[in-house]
């Protein structure tokens, strides 16, 4: 896939207040710090789609963005930043959870996690509260121009012995660098395939 066009739509906290259109939505979601903003530039070919911060916690709204005119890239908050407010969080988290369990259109999540640590507890649980509710998603490990080949490796099969303990299967994972523009296609053509299979029961459907 090649992304001719992107733009932004809207930004809200309400999910009752999210684009009215049927258009697949894609979520990015991850811990605050992972390097969601810079992930979703990479994607998209734009510097400053999603505003990149060094200070964690910058997304604190539901942004929707319009992808080539047929699908909503949507930017999702960061959790587990301690510090912000519990207040905040608990909004965060509100809506976070609203959306996941409300939103329709939505047709996978993208969950991102920093490759160079090991599998972290708030991570893994989101992924299990996910699982529970039967929300489609994929795992994006992030920031693999950090470590070597055999580190990447390694982590990434601490990940699967982890999410093997309760899972039967691995979710579909990309292995991704925002400033090597690694998983870039990856990703994008995943997407292209999901939609191009809504496409498809849709016509079977009519």
């Amino acid at each position: 896939m090649l992304i001719k066009s992107a733009e932004f739509v809207m930004s809200n906290s309400d999910v009752a207040k999210c684009p009215k259109s049927r258009l697949p939505e894609y979520a990015f979601i991850g811990r605050s710090n992972v390097g969601k903003s810079s992930l979703i530039n990479m994607l998209t070919g734009r510097k400053s789609l999603a505003k990149t911060s060094g200070k964690p916690g910058k997304t604190q709204l539901i942004n929707h963005f319009l992808i080539n005119k047929n699908w909503h890239l949507v930017d999702l908050p960061g959790y587990g930043y301690a510090k912000v407010s519990k207040s905040a969080k608990k909004v965060f988290q509100k809506f976070i959870t609203q959306y996941f369990l409300l939103r329709e259109q939505l047709v996978n999540a993208f969950i991102l996690v920093d490759i160079r640590h090991k599998p972290q507890p708030i991570d893994l649980e989101f992924m299990e509260w996910l699982g529970e509710n039967g929300i489609p998603f994929s795992i994006i490990f992030t920031k693999a121009d950090k470590l070597k080949p055999n580190a990447i490796l390694r982590h990434v099969e601490d990940y699967k012995t982890e999410l093997l303990k309760t899972w039967e299967d691995i979710p579909i994972y990309f292995i991704t660098s925002s400033s090597k523009d690694i998983g870039k296609y990856d990703i994008l053509n995943y997407i292209e395939q999901l939609n191009g299979n809504m496409e498809l029961d849709s016509f079977r459907m009519s």
